[in-house]
């Protein structure tokens, strides 16, 4: 067939011709080029409750690939092409011997299919990039000695045909092409290796090997803790012993019941396993030394076999929940069931209380939510949890609540992202209220915790401790995988405090107070990464890159320091997707130092020591 569009923009021609209307035919004349594509719908999140359609491409001329695609599954967002009234571009036979870099042709970036065959080209320029949307490229018929490793950007490609060029082999960064249902190598002086592979196993055995087998990239520049202070604050800070300061990392691993090769197929099946996966977790945990590490896709056999076990080495306790789900399993397959983990170091800070949220259950709870049908038929039927923990500072007294959260996946279910933020905000100012009523504990330089101290004594360590008003006072993160961008109305609920009951994330449904009265909290929270002015991905696929896990603090008692830096930019450029052998996850990790802010009202009076009677 290909061999048979030599002549002048063949493909063009016959889809003209076809989409005539001839209104006396006896038998209409059909697109010989249009076949309706194969629709495969999946979901990237381990819950099973998704019903999220996919979104097939159209392919108008050219036949679609006998056989079972391998398609992209759902993700967060999936970054479509640009709108437009035409999609493909048949450039075929017209004797183009050479397509500069600087081509216009480039700037199609909505084309899915391009027709370069049965030309005189001798290179195709890597800026081919550009077209990430191509679906369909025809480089049949040319001169062609070799192909630049840069095709493999292109991962949206199901059909690339090289038939009749002078290809002796291919660049293993086409193994990155997962979704390529048929390559077209016939009539090429290829490796008999390869010709033989892709004669007997096919197209995604020859793209499996060639993904394994393709070397590892260069690494990027560490990443590092950009400071968001001036020079001079930060002499000031660090030249005060009074100041409190620590550091705290969010970050999704992503679980090893996801990492399948169906899902991540551009992924070295080396660099996907779980053993070498979770040495690069650690490693990045490690490299932090952060007082707090927030882990999100954490199964429960790995908390407990691994990390539990490694980071208490490191001086690390923690707290793990799963999902709810797990409630109805045997013991052996909840053991796989993901959830959300909280290490701390313990030498530092004291676990007062731990608390689980499951939005499901607190939902019930609600009174104006037991007559509403929106809530049955789309919050109930999700079990994602929120770890919310009270700690204190054991040297200073200082009190933090943290929360550690994974909301809902789904662009169609942005009502329950809301509802379940929203319901976590109450759980939050909830635990805090009450914490701030807990008497002040002894401290390591304050025994009595009666605010006395030794005269000239002024160090952060020997100050009383804090006493706290109401729960506004007690510093508050919020953190985890929103699956949220910072468009959305969670964003805008926990950086602003206020969303409107009408507001387009409800998606016109009923949830009692939140959509008669609207959503408002007092926790003053901001975005880390909002004030630092970085614009920092932390999720990173073929398919999509954003930003949709945040780290949320209270503006009025904590601030923030430095924050980790983003992925080399250079190297993102060349990357194709995460996971990659440098990086364990589709999502990135991100991170925050924080520093405690004084009160900036009187501290109450503190109760007069109350010493064991003697006895006498």
């Amino acid at each position: 067939m290909i061999r048979a569009s030599r002549s002048p923009h063949h493909r063009a021609r016959a889809s003209a011709m076809a989409a005539r209307t001839v209104q006396k035919a006896a038998i209409p004349i059909q697109n010989p080029n249009a076949v309706k594509p194969i629709e495969v719908n999946g979901s990237k999140d381990t819950d099973s409750d998704s019903n999220a359609a996919g979104s097939p491409s159209t392919v108008t001329l050219v036949p679609a690939t006998v056989g079972t695609p391998v398609t992209e599954l759902n993700r967060i967002t999936v970054q479509k092409p640009p709108q437009n009234t035409w999609s493909s571009l048949d450039m075929g036979g017209v004797n183009i011997k050479n397509i500069p870099p600087t081509s216009g042709l480039f700037t199609f970036t909505f084309l899915i299919n391009l027709y370069l065959n049965h030309n005189a080209l001798t290179t195709i320029p890597p800026e081919i990039t550009r077209l990430k949307h191509l679906e369909l490229l025809d480089l049949s018929g040319n001169n062609l000695i070799s192909i630049p490793p840069e095709l493999g950007m292109l991962t949206s490609l199901k059909e690339l045909y090289l038939f009749d060029n002078h290809l002796s082999t291919l660049p293993p960064e086409l193994g990155t092409l997962h979704q390529l249902q048929t390559l077209g190598i016939e009539g090429n002086p290829m490796e008999m290796s390869l010709k033989h592979m892709i004669q007997e196993q096919g197209t995604p055995a020859l793209i499996a090997h060639l993904r394994d087998s393709c070397p590892a990239p260069v690494p990027p520049p560490p990443r590092r803790w950009k400071s968001v202070l001036s020079a001079a604050e930060r002499d000031l800070y660090e030249g005060d012993p009074t100041t409190e300061t620590f550091r705290l990392i969010c970050y999704n691993i992503l679980c090893e019941r996801s990492a399948t090769e169906r899902m991540y197929g551009y992924t070295p099946s080396w660099a996907l396993a779980w053993k070498y996966r979770r040495d690069l977790i650690m490693e990045e945990i490690k490299t932090r030394d952060a007082e707090f590490v927030c882990l999100q896709e954490v199964e429960g056999a790995q908390f407990e076999e691994y990390f539990l076990e490694n980071l208490s080495d490191l001086g690390y306790d923690g707290v793990f929940w799963p999902k709810s789900r797990y409630k109805t399993m045997s013991d052996m397959d909840r053991r796989h069931v993901d959830g959300c983990a909280i290490f701390f170091k313990s030498k530092k800070f004291t676990l007062v209380e731990k608390h689980l949220v499951e939005f499901n259950t607190v939902a019930m709870q609600r009174s104006d939510f037991k007559k509403t049908d929106d809530m049955f038929n789309r919050v109930l039927g999700k079990d994602q949890v929120a770890v919310v923990c009270l700690f204190e500072a054991k040297d200073t007294g200082t009190r933090l609540v943290l929360s550690n959260t994974h909301i809902h996946w789904d662009p169609q279910f942005r009502d329950v992202k809301l509802v379940q933020v929203a319901l976590l905000v109450d759980e939050v100012e909830k635990n805090a209220n009450s914490f701030a009523k807990y008497p002040p504990r002894p401290t390591a330089s304050n025994p009595s915790a009666n605010g006395s101290s030794a005269a000239g004594d002024n160090n952060a360590s020997s100050r009383p401790p804090p006493l706290y008003s109401d729960g506004t006072k007690i510093p508050v993160i919020v953190c985890g995988d929103f699956n949220s961008l910072p468009q959305s109305g969670v964003y805008e609920y926990l950086s602003t405090g206020v969303v409107p009951s009408n507001h387009p994330d409800f998606m016109a449904h009923t949830y009692g107070k939140y959509t008669s009265d609207g959503l408002r909290h007092k926790l003053g929270l901001q975005n880390v990464y909002a004030v630092a002015g970085e614009d920092v991905i932390t999720n990173f696929t073929p398919s999509f890159r954003g930003t949709i896990d945040h780290i949320f603090f209270s503006s009025a008692n904590l601030a923030v320091n430095c924050v980790l830096e983003e992925i080399d930019k250079k190297y993102l450029e060349k990357a194709v997707g995460f996971p990659n052998p440098h990086f364990p996850s589709d999502h990135i990790c991100i991170g925050a130092e924080f520093r405690v802010r004084p009160p900036k009202e009187p501290q109450p009076a503190r109760p007069p020591p109350v010493f064991p009677d003697s006895g006498r």
